[in-house]
């Protein structure tokens, strides 16, 4: 087994321990919290540190010491079935993802020329992405609950095992639906970013359940706003609109009439050809008023703050037709 930390030294050294926030130091291939009342030991797994705490997060060390499924099981993903998904058009449409993810890392730069970055939740590449992946001066630390192409530490959103005041930005996209307590993700994300630090989130609202099991929440605008309470507001809205939620909805209609694997690949490959159409509605939709109500998906983009956003103000931002 590689046991060589993907992470860099600098990195290495805002690990905390996931159970008491202590420091962990690098000894006898294994990360160790340095508090004699806790001793905790974190495995790492081809090169991968297992930062997690077994008593409070829905995982455990088994889990990833025997590469069990957990959220994406990106070994069962044959090069064939890829190839052929690659082929169909898509259903989805991400309309400000791009141009959200340039503001942020123009907002991160002016806080460092060389910020790190935490993804939650990274363990693939986010749609739009790619121009800060790029970035030379930009410092990815991507971790998930799944062993993916860009998973460099695996950790639980819950407690995020990194000092407090540690980055200068966190993306969390498409990743608060399958946490058990967004609320308490939101929290470690405010105590992990530096003052002024920002955020990115992205989180559907009108979508299905996409993850089995590890499906949880969907949030309104205003209730998207208000997980991101502690938050100074920079933009946020529907990212993903009506037509995308649309095609969603006609796809899972006829996936109900169906069970088995054969039925439901070609339900999929037939919805997407029949259906691909209607995110183009999106682009022009946006930013409709309807949208606010109607939306696959919100996003929110903000600064860390000291300054609780009250509800009575919250209900003022209310932007729908209702």
């Amino acid at each position: 087994m590689n046991t060589q930390v993907k992470l860099t030294e600098s990195t290495q050294k805002l690990l905390c321990c996931p159970v008491c926030r202590s420091k962990v130091v690098w000894e006898n291939e294994q990360f160790q919290c340095t508090n004699s009342q806790c001793k905790s030991n974190f495995p790492v797994v081809e090169g991968i540190p297992i930062l997690i705490d077994e008593k409070s997060s829905i995982f455990s060390f088994e889990d990833f010491l025997n590469y069990k499924d957990t959220t994406f099981d990106f070994q069962s993903q044959s090069k064939i079935k890829q190839f052929v998904s690659n082929l169909l058009p898509d259903i989805n449409a991400n309309v400000k993802g791009k141009k959200n993810y340039d503001k942020f890392l123009d907002l991160v730069m002016q806080q460092n020329a060389r910020p790190k970055i935490l993804v939650v939740g990274g363990g693939i590449v986010g749609e739009g992405m790619e121009d800060i992946l790029s970035n030379p001066a930009v410092e990815i630390i991507s971790s998930d609950v799944s062993f993916g192409p860009c998973t460099a530490l695996i950790c639980d959103a819950h407690d995020i095992p990194f000092a407090d005041n540690s980055f200068d930005g966190v993306i969390v996209q498409a990743v608060l639906e399958h946490v058990v307590d967004p609320n308490r993700c939101v929290e470690e994300i405010h105590r992990v970013l530096k003052p002024n630090g920002v955020v990115y989130a992205e989180t559907p609202f009108m979508q299905q359940v996409h993850m089995g099991r590890y499906d949880f929440t969907r949030f309104t605008h205003l209730g998207h706003r208000r997980l991101f309470r502690k938050f100074e507001e920079i933009s946020g809205g529907p990212v993903c609109g009506p037509g995308m939620a649309l095609a969603w909805s006609y796809q899972y209609f006829l996936l109900s009439f169906v069970k088995n694997k054969a039925a439901k690949n070609f339900v999929k490959a037939f919805t997407r050809l029949t259906s691909f159409w209607l995110k183009y509605f999106d682009y022009f939709l946006i930013d409709k008023a309807g949208t606010f109500d109607a939306a696959a998906g919100y996003y929110f983009l903000g600064k860390k703050s000291d300054r609780v956003l009250d509800d009575r103000e919250l209900l003022k931002l209310y932007k729908g037709i209702q």
